[in-house]
């Protein structure tokens, strides 16, 4: 393909030597003077291990090349890449300065142009620049319509410093976000040669998945940088406890926990997390991550009532109270906490949980039940269809079967908010889900 590669920074310049690599012709753009000339001499703009030698070997065999023309780059290519840089002022936000130039400028271009221009966006933004910022300035300035007479797609990079071309032919996967399929299949074509897999999303899913990653990343680095001061004031080395923590692949080092949902509870969580807490501050140990986990956990709570609220329901039906859907232990579940806020501000509540129910009597939880929350106890539903008839809104609590039919039948004047994940679609007006 011939692509316009729109910043020669450092996301951008491994990009096109990579993508000439290929087999692909690549004009890079750049404002700056010093860049256009060190790519057109086959130098390097940034340090990073391997890439002079291949920016020389593509320069010289004619594939890459560097100019400030960007009209002129628009018309001759096929595609037009945006890796202009997206800095983060201290006070946080996203300067799109670059990124707004750029687009007006391919924009202008394409207003000239016929036949099919592919726009792809790979710097880092924000769900929803694309469609709300960058397309209505492509299509202000080009006076044409995206998905219609040209493409627009989404295409994060994830390349680390000092193995970024490592990084560009061996990549975990290739995210593509399109806006149209022509552009879907277009992203296809041009890295079908690399192993890995290819996933087509929305485009907001590409523009998120780069900051998940990277947040991922940084949560990791906290972790064991947390775990690794707790253990050395006990005496312990934390490399070896994270060594050890690593070799659960089954749990640790998996996809086990990460979807989105509702808060956890048990006993085994909780108890260790203050645990942990108290030791910490017995020690004068600074522990921020972990010591806010239960905070963020009980801010989970309160998402999930500030959910049902926004419903301006006050009938309202818990499905489900104990922490998951097969045990009957009740503490420190999630459930009971929200039922006692909805029974604090004053909404009529009934609960379904068949667990619970049996467990009132025979069950480990009947002291618990008795003790400490005889007000939530005396909610306590024995009819799944009672407790639906009689309620506006069903809160669907864990992942019990029959909740997920409930979902699927519930009557047209009903509302659900789902909690575990039964929803094959994002939020309606029909079904909230937590975190979809």
């Amino acid at each position: 393909m011939r692509i316009g590669l729109f910043g020669m920074g450092y996301a951008g310049a491994v990009c096109a030597a990579c993508l000439a690599e290929s087999g692909h012709s690549v004009i890079g753009v750049d404002d700056s003077e010093l860049k256009v000339d060190l790519i057109n001499r086959g130098k390097s703009p940034v340090l990073e291990p391997g890439l002079e030698a291949l920016l020389r070997r593509q320069v010289a065999a004619g594939r890459v090349c560097a100019t400030s023309d960007a009209s002129g780059t628009v018309l001759d290519t096929d595609l037009s890449m945006i890796c202009v840089r997206t800095p983060s002022p201290r006070d946080g936000g996203v300067q799109l300065d670059g990124v707004e130039a750029v687009a007006r400028q391919i924009g202008a271009a394409l207003k000239q142009k016929r036949g099919w221009h592919t726009v792809v966006v790979r710097s880092t933004v924000l769900p929803g620049t694309t469609r709300n910022v960058i397309i209505p300035l492509l299509e202000q300035a080009s006076g044409k319509r995206a998905g219609a007479d040209f493409g627009v797609a989404v295409n994060p990079e994830f390349l680390r410093e000092s193995t970024a071309i490592q990084d560009y032919y061996h990549p975990p996967m290739t995210v593509v976000g399109q806006l149209d399929d022509a552009s879907g299949e277009v992203l296809a074509a041009l890295y079908a040669g690399l192993p890995a897999p290819l996933v087509r999303r929305p485009l907001e899913v590409a523009e998120m998945v780069k900051y998940a990653c990277n947040a991922w990343l940084a949560t990791k680095i906290t972790f064991a940088n947390e775990i690794g001061n707790f253990a050395k004031a006990h005496g312990v080395d934390g490399r070896d406890v994270m060594d050890l923590v690593c070799m659960d692949r089954k749990l640790n080092i998996s996809n086990y926990c990460m979807r989105p949902g509702f808060a956890f509870g048990g006993s085994a969580l909780p108890r260790d997390l203050r645990t942990l807490e108290q030791s910490a501050q017995q020690l004068e140990l600074d522990l921020p991550m972990l010591t806010a986990l239960m905070r963020s956990n009980r801010a989970q709570v309160d998402q999930a009532m500030k959910m049902v609220a926004a419903t301006g329901k006050k009938r309202i039906g818990l499905l489900g109270l104990s922490f998951g859907a097969e045990p009957d232990d009740l503490r420190e579940s999630p459930l009971v906490d929200l039922a006692e806020l909805l029974i604090g501000q004053g909404y009529q509540l009934a609960i379904y949980d068949g667990n619970v129910e049996g467990a009132r009597v025979n069950g480990a939880s009947r002291d618990y039940i008795g003790s400490r929350i005889p007000q939530v106890s005396s909610l306590l539903k024995s009819d799944l269809a009672e407790v639906i008839e009689a309620c506006d809104v069903m809160v669907l609590g864990h992942r019990d079967r029959q909740f997920e039919e409930v979902l699927h039948n519930l009557p047209d004047d009903k509302i659900a908010v789902d909690l575990v994940g039964f929803m094959q679609t994002t939020s309606n007006a029909a079904a909230q889900g937590i975190g979809w």
